[in-house]
C-alpha cells in the first residue's frame, strides 16, 4: 500500500469526523472515536480504495502518528463490533417485548436513511459545509427522533 492510498483513507475520515452530525452521533453512541475508526479503516476502506487490504496495511490507515500493532487494531475492531451488535441487540430486545412497535422501529431506520441521503446530497450540491444547512437538518432529525418515541 502506498502512502497515497493512506492519504486517502485518512483524509476521508478526518473530513467525517468534522461533520457536526457525526460529532453529535458518535457522542451518544456506544462506540469511541478510535472503534469508529477502526471500523470504518475494516469495513470502508477497501471500497475506498477500491481494493482489498491486508490487516498489516489496515494497522497503517490510522490517522494517529502513533504506530499501533496488528494485535492492538483487531482487539479495537473486536471492541467496536462487540459495541455495535450490542447496541442493536438492545433495538432487537426493545421490539421483541414490544416497547418498539414494528412501526416505531421502521420510523429509527426511515431516520436513519434519510440522513445519510440528505448528507449524500448536501455533499454534492456543496452546500455541506453551509451552517444553515446543517442547522436544518439537525432540526429535522431531533423532530424525527421525538416522532418516533
Amino acid at each position: 500500500m502506498d502512502q497515497i492510498d493512506i492519504l486517502i483513507v485518512q483524509n476521508q475520515f478526518t473530513d467525517l469526523l468534522k461533520d457536526n452530525i457525526v460529532k453529535t452521533l458518535l457522542k451518544e453512541s456506544h462506540i469511541t472515536k478510535i472503534q469508529l475508526e477502526t471500523i470504518y479503516i475494516d469495513l470502508l476502506a477497501p471500497n475506498i480504495l477500491q481494493k482489498q487490504i491486508k490487516f498489516t496495511d489496515k494497522v497503517n490507515l490510522r490517522i494517529k502518528d502513533i504506530k499501533i500493532s496488528r494485535g492492538a487494531f483487531i482487539r479495537t475492531l473486536r471492541q467496536s463490533k462487540r459495541n455495535i451488535i450490542k447496541s442493536i441487540n438492545t433495538i432487537l430486545l426493545l421490539g421483541y417485548i414490544g416497547i418498539f412497535d414494528t412501526p416505531r422501529l421502521q420510523s429509527y431506520i426511515e431516520i436513519s436513511n434519510r440522513l445519510h441521503s440528505l448528507l449524500e446530497s448536501y455533499k454534492e450540491t456543496n452546500e455541506y459545509s453551509n451552517e444553515n444547512v446543517l442547522s436544518l437538518l439537525k432540526q429535522e432529525l431531533i423532530q424525527d427522533i421525538q416522532k418516533g418515541i
